[in-house]
This record gives structure tokens, sequence and C-alpha cells, in this order.
């Protein structure tokens, strides 16, 4: 493990300075030898800084080590460190995939006085047998958008009811504008607007719940069941609601152009803004639920920016100053001012967890706060379906659209099916078989194979993501391979987010060797990110003989691009990896020799 300690200064505020170690992520970053907690980026330290800048000058003697993860499944890739029990001490994860799994490797909080300050209602949400294990750390809301100040210069008041709606659109038509548009560039946004109807009826009762259980277990169909929400769901289309976008924009755009535009009244779009007031109209934008039959059941919908736990781990005998530590951090992050740290004027959708929280009466989640103080606010729905939300939502995408004749009816039919055949085909979907924990070196090593066989090169260098002061490297391998069966989940979980194109340099062997020494300088300070060096059948390349050596994109210096010729080529490291893996069968550390 390449490991470098890194202090820095904070201001004169801070009474001394927050120890922030710098490195590539260690072979177990379940412990940090020196004492340090371990608390995992997941690419978005950023979004951590303001709240990490509060505790280094709250708990300055608190100290962290870092380890980097900036590949393209952070929710997938830390389920998959916790189920090879190697999370970090601060366990940090965008949803709750594995209830029973969490029980087993968390510490249960629920003993805390910072539990105290959240309602009921979320930590009924977030209970495991009685436990807490993860907490959220300031929610997100959604509900419907609309142009609160065209609302009130035609005198039309929010709605209460289906009925009111449908009474309401109506007039929004004879004005000539349309009642609302619906996101659909991402089949994700169709899928979540019609389950979040399904929760303004039955999805969220007892049964709605045991129904989803039975569902994703292959005992229960939707046959029989779904057939009011999509009578609903019509009735949305058919007022003019669920409007589609021909251009098929992203959400943001159809916010500010049907919004702010005054073509619409209303917008459905899964996509939290950065502002309440249009800037080129003035305009103040407003947020209702969404709206059920008799609207005894109008409802929001949140997802946390992440959940926070601690790992087990720290309960165990030798390890009480560490979860001193962490106890302490998250009693700051869960206080007033730890929340504060994170929310901004730029973050008008976003809701402290807790209780005590106050927001002013003109806010425009303020009635999505009551919502969900009172029960009446849902996590979107996710864990769990992940093996067939994007094709269900294709499928309602295409009846918003009215496309390939879909209706309600065959939706219902659609969502059978897919969970019938992703049920059927789940043990085909692994193509290939991990026979151990590999180390972060060892997994960019197995993707310089597949990237060095697929380009046909003599070799391949790869980049580590490790740690570097706030920076973080999205070119860089920054997951492990764990054992167990290998699916495209586990691909796109230690593959880099930069995916289409690779490189080619051509240099001599002792060229690429000093290269690959010298590492990654991506910030030219001299600190470089290290790389890992791959040649075809594990050989040494012969000092003065050219070779040709792939890359991964943005893995390398514009001066390196230029002096050894970068060609760029198109194709997926993606593919790569997974055809490779296929190929093997099996893989384990230092075997698999690319030939």
């Amino acid at each position: 493990m390449i490991q470098r300690l890194i202090r820095r200064i904070l201001p004169p505020l801070a009474a001394a300075c927050l120890a922030l170690t710098a490195c590539a992520p260690a072979e177990s970053p379940a412990s940090a030898d020196n004492g340090a907690l371990t608390w995992g980026t997941w690419g978005s330290y950023g979004r951590h800084k303001p709240f990490l800048d509060l505790l280094a000058q709250v708990c300055p003697d608190i100290e962290l080590e870092f380890i980097s993860y900036a590949g393209g499944n952070a929710t997938g890739y830390s389920w998959a460190q916790m189920r090879a029990d190697d999370i970090p001490d601060i366990f940090i994860t965008s949803q709750i995939l594995d209830r029973e799994l969490a029980g087993d490797r968390l510490a249960d909080l629920s003993g805390y006085d910072f539990v105290n300050g959240f309602s009921t209602a979320i930590l009924d949400q977030v209970a495991i047998d009685g436990g807490v294990y993860l907490l959220p750390v300031n929610n997100t809301m959604y509900g419907i958008y609309y142009n609160k100040t065209l609302m009130e210069e035609k005198g039309w008041e929010v709605p209460g009811n289906l009925a009111e709606l449908e009474a309401l659109c109506a007039e929004i038509r004879a004005e000539g504008l349309i009642p609302g548009v619906v996101g659909t560039m991402l089949t994700g946004g169709p899928f979540s607007n019609v389950f979040n109807l399904a929760k303004t009826d039955w999805l969220t009762t007892p049964d709605g719940i045991s129904w989803e259980r039975e569902f994703l277990a292959g005992t229960a169909a939707a046959e029989g069941t779904w057939e009011d929400t999509m009578d609903l769901v019509q009735r949305y289309i058919d007022m003019g609601m669920f409007t589609t976008d021909p251009e098929d924009r992203i959400n943001v755009e159809l916010i500010q152009d049907y919004l702010g535009g005054r073509k619409a009244v209303f917008c459905t779009a899964i996509q939290p803004v950065s502002f309440t007031v249009f800037p080129d109209t003035g305009d103040e934008l407003g947020m209702m639920p969404y709206i059920g039959r008799d609207g005894s059941k109008n409802v929001y919908m949140y997802s946390p920016f992440c959940y926070f736990g601690i790992s087990k781990r720290l309960t165990e005998p030798g390890n009480e100053k560490k979860l001193e530590d962490a106890v302490r951090i998250l009693t700051l992050l869960f206080s007033p001012e730890g929340q504060a740290s994170l929310i901004t004027e730029q973050t008008p959708c976003v809701l402290s967890v807790l209780d005590s929280a106050a927001l002013p009466e003109d806010a425009l989640i303020c009635d999505a706060q009551e919502a969900l103080r009172e029960g009446r606010a849902f996590p979107m729905t996710y864990a769990g379906w992940e093996g067939v939300l994007a094709d269900i939502g294709q499928a309602y995408k295409e009846w918003f659209r009215g496309e390939n004749g879909m209706d309600g009816p065959l939706c219902i039919a659609r969502m059978d099916a897919l969970q019938r055949s992703f049920l059927s085909h789940s043990e085909q979907i692994y193509f290939c078989e991990s026979t151990a924990n590999f180390t972060l070196e060892e997994t960019a090593e197995l993707v310089g194979k597949a990237l060095g066989a697929a380009a046909g090169t003599d070799a391949a260098v790869i980049p580590l993501g490790s740690f570097h002061n706030g920076v973080e490297l999205p070119a860089g391998i920054s997951g492990k391979l764990y054992a167990g069966p290998v699916n495209t989940e586990t691909i796109s979980a230690i593959t880099p987010n930069y995916d289409g194109e690779y490189a080619i340099l051509t240099m001599t062997g002792a060229e690429a060797r000093a290269m690959a020494q010298a590492g990654f300088d991506l910030m030219g300070d001299g600190d470089p990110f290290p790389y890992v060096l791959v040649t075809r059948g594990g050989g040494e390349l012969e000092d003065g003989k050219t070779c040709r050596v792939a890359f991964l994109m943005r893995s390398y210096t514009e001066e390196a691009g230029e002096r050894y010729g970068a060609q760029v080529e198109k194709g997926s490291i993606r593919t790569f990896l997974r055809e490779w893996l296929e190929e093997q069968g099996t893989v384990s550390p230092g075997e698999n020799p690319w030939r």
C-alpha cells in the first residue's frame, strides 16, 4: 500500500489541526493502524467538507483517514464492502439495500442521545428489529413543482384532491396552457412517478408493504393489485398532468422552460432545484404533494443525501476510544449546527432530519416538512427493484408518450413478465467467480489485463484513485474486487466513472517504467496518484524497445499525451472487463495471466 500522511493547519479558530491521512485505499479500510477513524468519501468529499470543517473546529483532536471511492456505483460498492465485512469505521451509503446485513455489521445507535432529535416517523422507517443502525442525513424532498406566481395571478389554489386537480387542469387547458409536464429522459422518472401515485393509496399500507416484499420474492403478482393505481395514472395522463417533452430534455431544463416560460403550470420531475425564483421573470416556484383520490393521503417523497452508521467493529474491546470519537462525530452531525453546515441557499429542497428544525412559512418545502412529521412523506422506491426498475420505467415512459400501444393493463403485464424473467435468470446474471478478496492494486492489475488484452497493446498503466487532500480521481481504480460471483453491477463498482474511450501511448520500455514509477501528477503539485504497470505475460519491458501502452481516459497528463502520441480509441472498459472475466470463468489474485 502506498501511503502518505498530510497534516493541514486549519485557521486560528481551530484549537488544533485535524489530521487528514492521504493514502491509496488500504488493503483493509476497516481499520487504521495509526488510530485514526476511517471515513469513506464516495466521490462526495466536496459535499462532506463543510461538515468536516466544522468538525475540525469543534473536535480538533479527532483524526480521520479518508478512503476514496470515485467509481461508477457508490451505493453498490458500499454494500459490497458490507458483505465482505470491509467497511470503514464511519459507514456512509445512499440506500439501505440489506436491512438484515446492516444489523449484523453496524452498531445499534438507538441508545445514543442524538437519536432523540429525530421524529418518530423517521425512526420507524429506519428501524431494524427494534434497533437503529443507519440514520439519514438531510432529506431531499420531492413533490410536484408549480409556478406559484402564475397560480396566484390566475386565482388558482393548490388542489386538495383528485376532483379539484381535474377541475383545475380543465381551467388551465382553457387558458391555452399545458397543465403539467413530466420528466421522462431517464426511465427512473416515470417509474418513480407511478410508484409515488401508488403511495397516495395502498402501497404504504401494511398490505402494500407485504405485497412489495412478496412481489420482489416472486410470490405475488402486479395483476390483481395495481389496477386502481393504473386507473389513477391514466386520469393524470388524461387531464394533461403527464404531458411529455418532445425533446426529452433533462428535468432541470423542463422546469426552467415550461414553468419558467409559463408554458405549463405543473412539473412532475424527480429533480431537486437550486433556486426558488426564476431569474428571468421573477416568478416564484412552489411545491405540492402527489394528489390522491380523496385527498386524505396526499404525499411527498424524500431521499436522504446519505445514511451514516458506525461499524460494529468499534464496539469490540480495544476500540473504546474510536467508538467514543465516532459517537462525537455523529452527535455533531445530528446537531442543528451539523445539519446547517450541509444546507445552503442553493439547496432549497433539502431539509434537516431534526424534528426541531424550523423553516420560514413561505419556504419551498414547508408543507413537505409538515408532511414528513405527520408520516405523509415516504422514501423513494429503489432498494430491491434495481434489476427491473429501468425496464419497468421504460414501459411507463411508453405509456406517457403514447408509444407502442402501451397502457395501464399492458404495464401491469410488463411488470409481472419482467420480474419473472429477472428471477428466473438470476443465476445467469453472474458470469465469473472471484475466489478471494483482491487488494486495490490487484484490482487495478485485473483491469489493466482486460484493457491491454482488448487494445492489443504490450502493457497497460492504470492509476489508483487515492485520496489527495480533497482531490479524488474519477479515472482511477478506487473499488476492490471481493470474493464471490461477479455481475455487471460488480464491474460498474470497480471501474472508473469515465467510460467509452481509452488511449494508446507509444514509448520505450524504459519510458513506460519511469512513467509508471512517477505516477499521475494530476494537479501538477508533485503529489501524484500511483500507477500500476501491467505487462503482457507479466514480463519486463525491454529498455530500448518501442511498445504500445494502453491508458484509461483522463488518466495521463496532457504533456504525456503529446510526448507519446496518444491515440484515442473508442471502447468501454466495462465491456472489456466483462468479456475478459467471462473468458476467465474464475479469477484469483496473482493468477489469470494476460497472454
